[in-house]
């Protein structure tokens, strides 16, 4: 069963990667304060006036964020190590995850969002 809600979605993981998800969740929620949380495509994600702005999905190894779009400048240098495809961006869970980061990733995508 495909999981309604984000806080279904992110109890629905082992307790490990809960905590990730949920200081992703955190850090999407601090760049992006007035987005809506819902589930799309069996990922949570972060809304803006009814349009996606953001995904993110919890994999075995990973966590996921989609879709990225290329960024400009010193941003996209930060975010290039993480890049697993174009429009993708996954961080290990065995790796410290960089929060600061994805704040500052969910905030520009938004900006970007809104300009579109």
């Amino acid at each position: 069963m495909v999981p309604d809600t984000v806080d279904a979605y992110v109890a629905s993981f082992p307790p490990d990667v809960q905590a990730v998800l949920a200081g992703v969740r955190r850090a999407i929620r601090a760049g992006v304060p007035d987005a809506d949380e819902k589930v799309r495509y069996g990922m949570a994600a972060f809304m803006l006036g009814g349009r996606y702005a953001l995904h993110f999905a919890g994999w075995k190894r990973h966590v996921g964020l989609y879709p990225v779009p290329a960024l400009d400048g010193e941003l996209e240098a930060e975010v290039a190590p993480y890049r697993a495809a174009k429009d993708s961006v996954n961080f290990r869970y065995a790796d410290p995850i960089p929060y600061d980061l994805i704040t500052r990733l969910a905030a520009e995508i938004a900006r970007m969002r809104r300009e579109a």
